[in-house]
């Protein structure tokens, strides 16, 4: 079984954003599925109460909040991206791009520089924060599976650090998506992946040791 030292761990909250995970948000009509049948936003709401409890670091991993022009005459601009560009996805000052109402941020908790395309790590500052607090350990969740999930990890796994990811606390706009990274991708690379019942278990028993 793996250790996580609660001061050497965090928990990567990528992207938690009304947009994904509420009712009325930009993308909701895509992501309603995933999201409501993972239990994504209990999952994580339960994950965060026991990190914020033990004293493991939550961090947020949050996407950019778009303005008008932000994607203009990029040389290279990816589909998903122009998607964003033209949809306004997690609008600078719109409620879609704030925090899910019960996965806010609080305090002790760290917010990174939000990240442009899809790796959390990508011209941010997420990789100096966690060396800067000692952390090697990493625990993944939030959206979206197969893009800024899956990218967050591998650029963790790339960079050094131990990552686990948490198989019912992300979700993206289908299934097929969500098993494409916890069935084939993240398997061929990451260090470990749970349930969030596993992985509350796992500090249960490391508390109780």
């Amino acid at each position: 079984m793996n250790n996580y030292p609660t001061d050497k761990t965090a928990l990567i909250l990528v992207d938690p954003f009304n947009d994904f995970l509420s009712e009325g948000g930009k993308l909701w009509k895509w992501t309603q599925e995933t999201v409501e049948g993972s239990g994504l936003v209990s999952n994580v709401k339960a994950l965060l109460a026991a990190a914020r409890r033990m004293g493991i670091q939550v961090i947020y991993a949050p996407h950019h909040h778009t303005g008008e022009g932000d994607y203009l005459n990029w040389k290279f601009l990816s589909p998903t991206h122009k998607g964003t560009f033209e949809g306004n996805f997690f609008e600078k000052g719109s409620w879609g791009a704030e925090f899910h109402p019960e996965l806010k941020a609080q305090k002790g908790d760290l917010i990174a520089q939000n990240h442009w395309t899809s790796s959390g790590f990508a011209n941010t500052d997420l990789d100096f924060l966690l060396k800067m607090h000692g952390i090697d350990h990493l625990i993944i969740m939030g959206m979206r599976a197969n893009t800024c999930i899956d990218s967050t990890a591998r650029f963790g796994v790339e960079l050094g650090y131990h990552v686990t990811l948490i198989k019912d606390a992300i979700a993206a706009f289908n299934w097929a998506e969500v098993e494409a990274v916890t069935g084939i991708t993240f398997p061929n690379y990451g260090h470990a992946m749970y349930s969030t019942l596993e992985f509350l278990q796992i500090l249960e028993s490391q508390t109780i040791n």
